[in-house]
């Protein structure tokens, strides 16, 4: 008996281990062993895993539109010989006799070397940069993202928009994309490009705060945009963009107590450098129109005085005599109202409407007098250069 049960326990051992062979190699448990396979494969390449290992930019990156603009934002450095002024009376040669020449293995000129930024706007090296970097350099080096450096020329300039165009001679250059600045609004994100304090390239983020700020005394001819984007010294010329990598603006200036940024930037809008820029490259500098005035804002008390319904329009306060506005008729205290039919809402519009005007045209302009309104006809002039 105890052997037949011995013999019972050995069959059904056997049949049991030839049971889970066949389970194990049977056509159906091998789809199930490649099904999971299949799985572990398909969590390893899935998007969540993908964005977690940088391949695709997160929610709310601009990377993008960083990528696409920095290669074309350079580095300027602009090279500016100082004389000392009491080692050119050492040169004198009646100092000389008297003090000798001992003194003039000192005698050197200062290099002075100003950090700046600029944006390329042509495939043909054309830089797009501020006036304030390269005034008066006597050596210009442009460095790119890339590390290429070349010696740069200056095409132009322009001191009333502070703006300036200069030269490379590179091949291969990345060029920006210019954008629209007339649709750009209040709140917008932008991101400011440049090399601040030569630190190398840097990129900021903020929004637009205002557009159209003019009257702050910075240039002439002002319509910048506003920014709390960081900007600091050697961020100047640099690119303000969009967040499609797009050129919105030059940035130009700060508003700052202490020299650092304290979130108030202005940028050149990038239609006003479009304009300059084509001029400079055609002929080398910006011509504008001149009436020979002096105007003054109409403030609350003097429309008052003048019974004024509105406060729009500008003061003729003074006339250069024998200019064009002189010799057309146009009287100190008139009001000019329109010029070429666009009206003149302030100091500001008047001076961009008649710069836009080509010089030897002639130009209907009505201003108000003695509570009567006046059309004249002015011969445009040229616009002297600028002091500044």
């Amino acid at each position: 008996m105890r052997r037949l049960w011995l013999l019972f326990a050995q069959t059904v051992t056997i049949v049991l281990a030839l049971y889970c062979v066949y389970t194990a190699v049977r056509p159906d448990g091998a789809l199930r062993v490649a099904s999971r396979v299949e799985q572990i494969g398909r969590a390893a390449s899935s998007p969540v895993l993908t964005q977690a290992t940088g391949g695709a930019p997160a929610p709310g990156s601009y990377r993008a539109a960083a990528g696409r603009a920095m290669p074309a934002v350079v580095n300027i450095l602009a090279s500016k010989t100082r004389l000392r002024h009491h080692h050119r009376l050492l040169r004198d040669p009646f100092f000389q006799k008297f003090f000798g020449e001992r003194e003039r293995d000192g005698d050197q000129d200062d290099d002075e070397t100003s950090l700046g930024s600029g944006v390329i706007v042509s495939a043909d090296g054309y830089i797009l940069t501020n006036n304030h970097v390269v005034d008066a350099a006597d050596d210009i080096e442009v460095v790119l993202a890339d590390g290429r450096k070349a010696a740069a020329k200056v095409v132009g300039t322009d001191p009333e928009t502070d703006l300036a165009v200069i030269k490379v001679a590179l091949a291969k250059l990345p060029v920006i994309v210019l954008g629209q600045a007339e649709q750009a609004r209040v709140g917008d994100v932008v991101l400011a490009i440049g090399n601040p304090f030569g630190v190398g390239q840097t990129v900021t983020m903020g929004i637009i705060s205002a557009l159209g700020r003019n009257n702050l005394h910075i240039n002439h001819f002002e319509n910048f945009i506003q920014t709390d984007a960081a900007i600091n010294f050697g961020n100047s010329g640099g690119a303000l963009i969009d967040t499609n990598g797009n050129l919105l603006g030059i940035n130009s200036a700060i508003y700052s107590q202490s020299g650092g940024s304290v979130g108030i930037g202005f940028a050149i809008p990038v239609s006003t450098a479009k304009a300059v820029m084509e001029e400079i490259i055609q002929t080398g500098h910006v011509v504008r129109g001149w009436i020979g005035v002096e105007s003054q804002e109409i403030t609350p008390e003097l429309a008052q005085s003048f019974g004024l319904s509105k406060q729009s329009g500008a003061i003729i306060a003074g006339i250069v005599r024998n200019g064009p506005a002189d010799r057309a008729g146009l009287r100190p205290g008139d009001i000019l109202l329109s010029v070429e039919g666009k009206p003149v809402a302030d100091t500001n519009a008047m001076l961009n409407l008649i710069a836009q005007l080509p010089p030897g045209g002639k130009a209907k302009m009505t201003v108000l007098r003695k509570n009567g309104e006046s059309t004249f006809d002015v011969t445009v002039g040229k616009r002297p250069a600028s002091a500044k």
